[in-house]
């Protein structure tokens, strides 16, 4: 198994965890009737740690980025190919009504 696709599973299953552990901690407080104030440290630290965790493995499974800049993708073209644009070629228009032979 790859180590990003590792960090990527044990992230969501530690966020997943993080968020049982907040509806049981409620529960918990609704039970002894006690004011919610804040989640516990712990829950908060293995939710920021699954969302680390996570991030860190789609951004190392996604493979190469491109670069932002537009020219980026210009440096390797030459101006002939900058100009021609060939989804506005149209090959069937009415020209061919028009100018075929008449004989």
């Amino acid at each position: 198994m790859n180590f990003s696709k590792f960090c990527i599973m044990l992230g969501l299953l530690a966020m997943a965890h993080a968020a049982y552990s907040a509806a049981q901690h409620r529960t918990y407080l609704r039970l002894t009737e006690q004011e919610f104030t804040s989640l516990p440290l712990d829950i908060i630290l293995q939710c920021f740690v699954g969302l680390i965790l996570t991030c860190y493995g789609v951004v190392h499974i996604s493979g190469i980025f491109k670069e932002i800049r537009a020219n980026a993708d210009l440096d390797n073209k030459s101006w002939d190919m900058l100009s021609s644009r060939q989804s506005m070629y149209s090959f069937n228009h009415r020209g061919v009504a028009l100018y075929r032979d008449r004989g």
